[in-house]
């Protein structure tokens, strides 16, 4: 069973950078698509960013394009969301996402929760205007 575990939270103002990590441990992530999801009080888990095994590709929400970067470090077994030009939007609980152990090599429907079995503890991100 795989294990996530995000850092790098906190409070930034308007405008501001943060950069979360989601460490794994049980598993190589390189071998599967990862996914950053975001979910702010009263709402679901949103799709944030994703990317697909190997690093093939990186996908994101329209509302976090252009300003938001989704990374790996496989040497160090890690994901990465670096972002930028934060807004009070953005404001809410930060989850990395792994698929099924057997989902290796998959894509899937990238942006859908439930395709996603293993969650990280969440990282609060709070943006103050």
């Amino acid at each position: 069973q795989v294990q996530l575990v995000e850092s790098g939270g906190g409070l930034v103002q308007a405008g501001g950078s943060l950069r979360l990590s989601c460490a794994g441990s049980g598993r190589t992530l390189s071998s599967y698509t990862m996914g950053w999801f975001r979910q702010a009080p009263g709402a679901e888990r949103a799709f944030v960013a994703a990317s697909t095994w190997g690093s093939r590709g990186t996908y994101y929400a329209d509302s976090v394009k252009g300003r938001f970067i989704i990374s790996r470090d496989n040497a160090k077994n890690t994901l990465y969301l670096q972002m930028n030009s934060l807004k009070p939007e953005d404001t809410g609980v930060y989850y990395c996402a792994a698929p099924h152990e057997d989902r290796r090599y998959y894509v899937g429907n990238y942006y859908n929760p439930s395709e996603y079995d293993n969650w990280g503890q969440g990282a609060q991100v709070t943006v103050s205007s």
